[in-house]
């Protein structure tokens, strides 16, 4: 537990627990997330929601809803404008139907009025007929050869709800089976989860016809939401300006827009603010869960535990409209080990349902359930320990990886530590059980960008385009200060808007504080360039003769010494004020995470009930630049995947209608549901990172679906292979295996 002293004795800021830039604002509760947002003679909307789940629209009549006292305005899609969607087809407004809906809840109007009772009871005088449509729940009913197609242009042979598939084929796949000594073979589910954020989609729109429009979200990506909104409603990029709000919970949920663009429709037409802020249930019916999951797994080995072949088919469930994690469940399923036959056939299918959005290392919770159970019961058939046999076969630096060959990597370090953990090495208590799982995550990239100004007191501001999450305002700071040479309270970070900062990819797939960090670095490299300029000239001495000791340019000649400070209180007399910008795109794939997870657990046999007792998170973070948040990480992690394993899950019923759409019944661990998660912090430097960072926000939510799956299955001889693991799921599966 806790951080290598090698990083942590190594640097002056980075590797401590710096107290977080955002943490005074949250606890006194004066911070600003979406709903806090107001303007002066705002109006309210609220959206009416389809009572179908798939259906066309045959009318829509607002007529008695308009002449409401208060309402001031009311669109609908048609009031969206048909602009060029070339290569995107129908897919862009996946919140506002047009023509038809696909999903229960799916937006067919939406009100603005003078306060949210008004605008709710326009909605109740708006009459919409349907004409119902076969509905489609689950991505096998979807995959049928007599399915309906839920999207008109998938018309085109070959017609299918099938819109992506992706294949991994390496060696010989027969062969490999062929040479194998033992062959297990089984099928595997995980349902469509929440997020569990906890502050519900919100904003504030205002439009302005011949100026910049404004929109306040909360969100994961403000540039993204603005390209978005953009597109969908014709309008050029600097005509729009979005403006992120503190955000309460995302994990990747957050990721795109649900409401912005029907907001600033609504604020366009009524020539006033408008405020949307979705209500929970709305929450669970229109925004995008994590992607449901099916797949066929098949694994081969010799008696001596070497991994021969591996093949596997699966399918996510997308929802109504493309956004299916198949591209993250294809390069995480098998990635941990050397299998020299692999054969992989992924396939992403549309069903009545919202689309999916990303779920934290999205697609890799669901398809390393089946890869991990399977590890563990080849363990168990060759008698050996399960941290063994993923000894034996782990990848390791020279491997081949999704891209290229895998460098510096920390996947055996992982498993060494937690084999030795204390943990891992005490004794199983009676009436429980125990198991491991393993999971590797490729870690985002994409681009970045930062400004760091200085000022004349040696201060700095640093402006970032990357929503903070998690506290990346603080180790964005963090790694400046330790590049400036510099305590961290002279650096101020904070978080731009789309117009007073460079493009930023959303903040998701563990890549903030690695490409970040890394645009982070150039900028103060630069900026030390320029203030080595200015103290060179006063000393008459070339740039780069300059020495840095600990914030101070030093003069090689004679010792003198300039703070930061002194060089920035004459920046205005000796070529203007110090600042830099930095951007760069980093490739995803290449500063790839990996984690081992152990997981007690005590069931009760007579009604299925499944307690976690103890776990451990063992993880590579590269370099933990702030301990105490990537344990949190780590933490957080765990619990999510805990959840998603013992019982969450989106229950619709044949109609398509979500029967559980409130925490009151989709049911998050509590603190009383769990045990101290620990957490073993490894650290194996990215070489491609200035302090070696690696992301660290994805990796521990892959392997709790695995790891407590295997659980249950030792303490009951049941094979859990069905998600969740819910009382009556385990039961059942007991008493299957006692008819047996």
């Amino acid at each position: 537990m806790g951080n290598d002293a090698r990083v942590k004795d190594l640097f002056k800021s980075i590797g401590k627990d710096t107290p977080r830039a955002d943490a005074v604002d949250k606890v006194k509760g004066t911070a600003r997330f979406g709903a806090d947002i107001h303007q002066a003679g705002m109006l309210h909307a609220r959206l009416l929601g389809s009572e179908h789940a798939h259906a066309q629209i045959v009318s829509i009549d607002y007529a008695e809803a308009e002449q409401l006292p208060g309402v001031k305005a009311i669109v609908t899609g048609e009031d969206f404008p048909k602009a060029d969607m070339s290569g995107i087809g129908p897919w862009i407004n996946d919140n506002m139907a047009r023509g038809k809906v696909l999903y229960h809840g799916q937006t067919v109007a939406a009100v603005a009025a003078t306060s949210v009772a008004v605008a709710e009871a326009a909605l109740a005088l708006i009459k919409v007929e349907y004409k119902p449509l076969p509905v489609l729940t689950t991505a096998e009913a979807a995959m049928a050869d007599d399915a309906p197609l839920l999207h008109d242009h998938l018309e085109k042979p070959p017609a299918s709800n099938v819109y992506a598939t992706e294949n991994i084929s390496e060696g010989d796949i027969a062969a490999g089976f062929a040479e194998a000594d033992i062959i297990l073979e089984e099928d595997f589910s995980a349902p469509t989860a929440h997020q569990g954020y906890i502050e519900p989609p919100a904003c504030l729109a205002e439009f302005q016809q011949d100026n910049v429009s404004t929109i306040w979200t909360t969100t994961q990506g403000h540039f993204i939401v603005r390209a978005n909104v953009a597109r969908t409603l014709g309008l050029e990029l600097s005509q729009l300006k979005v403006i992120p709000s503190e955000i309460g919970g995302g994990f990747g949920g957050k990721g795109s827009p649900y409401i912005e663009a029907i907001t600033l429709l609504l604020a366009k037409k009524s020539g006033q603010p408008v405020k949307c802020v979705m209500r929970r249930e709305e929450v669970f019916r229109r925004t995008g869960p994590g992607s449901a999951f099916q797949g066929h797994y098949k694994i081969g080995a010799k008696n001596d535990g070497t991994l021969t072949a591996f093949q596997a088919d699966f399918s996510f469930d997308s929802g109504a409209f493309p956004g299916a994690p198949l591209h993250g469940g294809m390069d995480t399923i098998f990635r941990c080990y050397r299998i020299p036959n692999v054969e992989v056939n992924g396939a992403a299918v549309l069903t009545n349902k919202p689309m999916v959005r990303a779920y934290r290392g999205p697609g890799g919770p669901q398809v390393t359930l089946g890869t991990e159970v399977l590890m563990n019961e080849l363990a168990k058939k060759l008698n050996m320990d399960p941290i063994a046999l993923r000894q034996q076969n782990a990848v390791t630096k020279g491997d081949p990886g999704s891209v290229g060959e895998f460098r510096e990597i920390g996947f055996e370090a992982c498993l060494e530590a937690a084999r030795e953990s204390e943990h891992y090495r005490s004794e199983v208590k009676p009436g429980q059980a125990r198991a491991v799982a393993a999971a590797y995550w490729h870690n985002g990239g994409g681009p970045s960008s930062v400004a760091v100004h200085m000022n004349s007191d040696g201060t700095a501001n640093l402006l970032t385009g990357a929503v903070d999450l998690s506290g990346t305002r603080t180790t964005l700071a963090m790694i400046a200060a330790e590049r400036m040479g510099v305590s961290v309270d002279r650096i101020h970070a904070s978080v731009g808007d789309t117009e007073s900062t460079g493009y930023n990819f959303v903040t998701g797939g563990s890549r903030t504080v690695n490409v970040g960090g890394q645009a982070v670095t150039m900028a103060v490299d630069d900026v030390l360039r320029q203030l080595a300029e200015r103290a060179a000239s006063g000393w008459n001495i070339t740039p780069d003769r300059i020495v840095w000791d600990q914030g101070e340019a030093v003069n090689p000649d004679n010792e003198e010494r300039l703070s930061i400070a002194a060089i920035c209180r004459k920046a205005p007399y000796t070529g203007g004020t110090i600042s830099s910008t930095a951007s760069l795109s980093v490739p995803s794939d290449i500063s790839p995470s990996f984690a081992v997870h152990i997981c007690d657990i005590e069931v009760d046999k007579e009604t299925g009930r499944s307690q976690v007792t103890r776990y451990t998170v063992v993880q590579d973070a590269g370099c933990a630049v702030h301990p105490k948040m990537v344990e949190g990480q780590f933490q957080g992690g765990a619990v999510q995947g805990i959840g998603w394993a013992l019982n969450e899950e989106y229950v619709y019923n044949n109609n398509g209608v979500l029967e559980n759409p409130a925490f009151l019944d989709y049911r998050i661990p509590l603190a009383s549901d769990l045990p101290m998660i620990e957490t073993i912090i490894v650290e194996v430097a990215n070489p491609l990172h200035p302090y070696g960072v690696r992301g660290v926000g994805e990796a521990g939510v892959i392997p709790p679906l695995a790891a407590v799956a295997s659980a249950i299955t030792n303490a009951t001889g049941a094979l859990m292979t069905n998600l969740p693991c819910s009382p009556s799921n385990v039961w059942q599966a007991i008493q299957n295996q006692s008819q047996n």
